[in-house]
């Protein structure tokens, strides 16, 4: 009968493509009656055949029972097939393993070529059981006069360790011995196991150090070399003594070595193992420096990857030896690897400082510019000007992928802010690098550059001018309006620049031309929140407009602030109407603001110049030449002066003495849990009731009033205490007379008050309302401070309040620890709560605030406890049936 061999198997496969699972299935069949049979040589056969057909997918574990019939075949070249198999086929799960204990301990006992068969096989299946059962006969094996055999159980020694690990503690001297081996290869073989073994507990083989250093100087192998050094990379760090001492034999394996694996290995070794630190770490790191930037420059793509990596773990402790090779490094970021670019940028990241700053940041940039731009970089006023044009900007090279982008983005704003902007020492060049990127980055970064653009306006005082004026042309820039639905667009930049014109709107000249850019109907498509902010800032705009109108007012003036209030009037008419909240009531606000500013510009007429003329009691009775609306809106937002504050300051608020804040103000009532008996349902009519049974009820309905009436009895009060009340009382009342806000009281509407017949008082800490004399108003404009580019000062620490506790600083996320100025609302709070240098934290309570104060007044604050509950009981009329009225309780007040 004439079978298929494996080479007919696999000619029949490659002519039967067409029909290849029809072929396969057949001979499937086919090997189903080989391996039955008892001749050893076609068992042997049809399992190598089940062996390449499991290698293509199809399983053969019906067969492992044969394949073990195989491995015991008397024959080598036979043999050799059923372990062949069963490395290929068997798994931790496969249930004959378990015949197999007795076949190796016999095979690892037999000839040569079956001991060496055998262990290449084991190692590839053995299990935890055969470990334990197999391992005495391994580590003899370590002693076996071939030294082919003696390499073989090292290595598979090792697979049997990691299966029973309680093997290690009896092989541990064998294998130190093997590392005196007359034979190179099985020395190899130990130093590549110990290598793995140290691996997971380094400190267990300290004690081979000097073994592992005779080897290092002495050999030549360089495979062996690299398990060596990578071994005492691991060890160094729990034996410092070995940094100084493998430093010479690796600085000339790294002078020497034309082994470009090698070399990497010992500069790994060298910065891992802390060899880089300490008198001659200098010389070695720029040794290690000069090799890497060589395979940076190499074409292999591997060898690139790895020095960039290796160069990073370099960068913190030696970033002037890496920066001189920033040309190299920067050059790598247009590599067409998308993983060389990522490595690049981490180690660019890593070498900035205040020198190269400036530098690596406008190379980066040049990136997100498209390849049809110019090759420089413009400025930030020609990126405003050149990107006018509505058209979209096409993704030519792999380069401009958007994920690249945005981590290029996201770098770029990382490396400025890094340790609050300290590497930055110009921040006017800052300032317009967020800009660029705005216009360029073409991806999600708009929220970053909106809080890094409010941070560090808020933080440096010398930048505000020139922030001013810059976000003034970014939101007089139509493309960014018009652009601002698309994906990437940036337009959240626009959030910080109406921010930046509303709180800072002083440093420009004439802030009323700006009110036009932040009402203008296109502002409808930008993002409700953004919305929100332009209506804030339109109104302080206008409040600081007009409070210098006022201080130099000509009744010529009348007609263009009608005109301005009138148009942000309209506009703030139609914003009311918005489907958006928050739109909906900064609009209302602003609009109620501005028709009372209305209303008192229609009601002025011209007044002649006069003087303040106090009279005795210190009241200003001379009317102001100007309407007094025009100093309505400054003092709600520029009364107080926004600076950051410390991410520590909160706790550092010691606690007054006295204060206990576990303690209640008020301690809670007493409840008092009425349960009534159980009741036993009325008997049917005409039948008696048990007249022990209801004299029972009466008994406990008494004694449950009895416990009630004890527990809430009034307590008596003395005839002071009800004077006291009363007067409390009535003074409570007529303050909230008063109180437009309180509704519970029915007031008789009293006559309209004459607004301009209340004098005006002169404040403390508040500017005359008629304006100093001419002669003395100063010209803010003119005698303002000019910055140099050299002049910056950054607020990094924040404020703190006087008389802090010295805490622990709590550690908060790092979007907390930029300046708490998202929200109008939580800028005012911010505003309230700073301090002012010299300030105490106690006179915080004394500052003249913009706003009216609506809390409670001070006298009404209870000091004692609430006046005793009276219970009352009322009594229905009932139709025969007895119910449990429901307890009325009147407080007394």
């Amino acid at each position: 009968m004439w079978e298929r061999t494996l080479q007919d198997l696999i000619r029949g496969l490659r002519a039967n493509k067409k029909d290849e699972a029809k072929f396969i299935s057949k001979a499937v069949d086919e090997i189903r009656n080989e391996i039955k049979s008892d001749d050893m040589e076609l068992k042997a056969g049809a399992v190598l055949k089940l062996t390449y057909l499991d290698m293509l997918g199809y399983d053969m574990g019906w067969a492992s029972f044969h394949v073990v019939e195989v491995m015991s075949a008397p024959r080598v070249h036979l043999k050799s097939v059923g372990y062949l198999a069963a490395a290929q086929s068997f798994d931790q799960e496969t249930d004959v393993l378990m015949l197999t204990t007795n076949l190796l301990k016999k095979d690892l006992g037999s000839t040569p070529a079956d001991v060496a068969v055998t262990l290449n096989g084991l190692a590839h299946f053995v299990t935890p059981d055969l470990a334990r059962d197999l391992s005495p006969e391994l580590i003899a094996m370590l002693n076996h006069s071939r030294p082919n055999i003696r390499k073989r159980a090292i290595l598979a020694l090792y697979k049997v360790i990691m299966k029973y690990p309680e093997t290690a503690r009896h092989a541990r001297t064998r294998l130190e011995e093997r590392l005196e081996d007359p034979d190179p290869s099985v020395v190899a073989a130990t130093v590549n196991v110990l290598c793995e073994l140290a691996r997971n507990y380094p400190r267990d083989y300290l004690s081979l150090a000097p073994q592992f250093f005779h080897l290092l100087t002495t050999s030549s192998n360089n495979w062996m070399l690299i398990k060596i050094i990578k071994l005492f990379g691991a060890l160094s760090p729990y034996e410092p003594r070995l940094v100084k001492k493998l430093q010479p034999p690796i600085t000339e394996l790294i002078s020497n070595s034309q082994a470009i694996s090698l070399l990497y290995e010992c500069v790994h070794t060298c910065i891992i193992g802390g060899m880089l630190q300490g008198p001659n770490g200098d010389s070695l790191a720029q040794l290690c420096a000069s090799k890497l930037a060589a395979f940076i420059q190499d074409t292999d793509q591997n060898l690139k990857y790895i020095a960039l990596l290796a160069m990073t773990k370099i960068a913190p402790s030696h970033p002037h030896l890496v920066a001189e090779y920033q040309d190299t490094i920067l050059a790598s970021v247009n590599d067409q690897d998308i993983s060389i670019r990522m490595r690049a940028l981490d180690l660019v990241s890593a070498m900035v400082d205040r020198d190269n700053l400036q530098s690596i940041v406008q190379q980066l940039l040049s990136h997100l510019v498209p390849e049809n731009s110019s090759s420089m970089l413009p400025s930030a006023a020609q990126s405003l000007l050149q990107h006018t044009a509505n058209t979209p900007r096409p993704l030519s090279s792999p380069i401009q992928s958007p994920a690249y982008r945005l981590v290029l983005c996201q770098r770029i704003l990382a490396m400025g802010s890094q340790s609050t902007y300290e590497n930055v020492t110009n921040f006017e060049w800052y300032i317009s690098v967020l800009v660029d990127l705005a216009h360029v980055a073409n991806v999600h970064v708009g929220t970053e550059i909106r809080d890094q653009l409010v941070d560090v306006v808020g933080r440096v005082r010398a930048v505000r001018r020139y922030a001013v004026k810059l976000m003034y042309q970014l939101i007089s820039d139509v493309t960014m309006l018009r652009n601002a639905h698309e994906e990437g667009s940036c337009s959240e930049v626009l959030w910080a620049a109406a921010w930046v014109c509303g709180e800072y709107c002083d440093e420009l000249n004439e802030p009323q031309k700006l009110l036009p850019y932040l009402l203008q109907q296109e502002i409808s498509s930008l993002a409700p929140e953004i919305v929100a902010v332009y209506i804030q800032a339109a109104t302080k705009v206008f409040g600081t407009w007009a409070a210098s109108v006022a201080r130099r007012w000509d009744e010529e003036d009348l007609t263009e602030v009608k005109n301005v209030v009138e148009q942000l009037t309209s506009r703030f008419s139609e914003l009311v109407r918005s489907p958006h909240i928050d739109v909906q009531e900064r609009a209302a606000n602003s609009n109620q603001l501005f028709r009372l500013i209305q209303a008192d510009l229609d009601a002025h007429r011209p007044k002649s110049s006069t003087q303040f003329s106090p009279d005795s009691s210190g009241l200003d009775t001379s009317e102001p030449r100007f309407p007094k609306s025009l100093y309505l809106i400054e003092p709600l937002s520029a009364t107080y002066e926004l600076n950051p504050v410390a991410t520590n300051a909160q706790v550092s608020v010691p606690t007054p003495e006295g204060l206990d804040l576990d303690a209640w103000i008020i301690p809670p009532p007493h409840e008092v849990v009425d349960q009534p008996p159980d009741r036993k349902k009325k008997g049917r009519k005409g039948k008696e009731k048990d007249p022990k049974e209801s004299k029972i009820k009466v008994s406990k309905k008494k004694k449950a009033k009895f416990e009630y009436e004890d527990t809430l009895a009034p307590v008596e009060e003395t005839p002071e205490d009800i004077v006291e009340r009363a007067k409390r009382k009535a003074e409570r009342l007529a303050q909230l007379r008063d109180d437009p806000y309180y509704i519970g009281i029915d007031t008789p509407r009293t006559v309209e008050e004459d607004v301009d017949s209340i004098p005006i008082v002169q404040l403390e800490g508040m500017s005359s309302l008629l304006g100093p004399s001419v002669s003395s108003l100063p010209n803010l404009k003119a005698t303002s401070q000019t910055f140099a580019t050299t002049s910056f000062v950054i607020d990094r620490d924040g404020e703190m309040p006087e008389g802090a506790v010295n805490n622990k600083p709590v550690l908060l996320p790092e979007s907390w620890q930029r300046m708490s100025t998202s929200d109008g609302d939580l800028e005012h709070a911010l505003k309230h709560q700073t301090l002012n240098p010299g300030e105490s934290l106690a006179s915080i309570s004394t500052r003249p605030s913009p706003l009216p104060s609506y809390g409670a007044p001070d006298d009404d604050v209870r000091t004692d406890t609430p006046e005793p509950i009276k219970v009352t009981r009322s009594k229905k009329k009932g139709t025969g049936k007895k119910r449990r009225t429901p307890i009325s309780a009147e407080v007394g007040i």
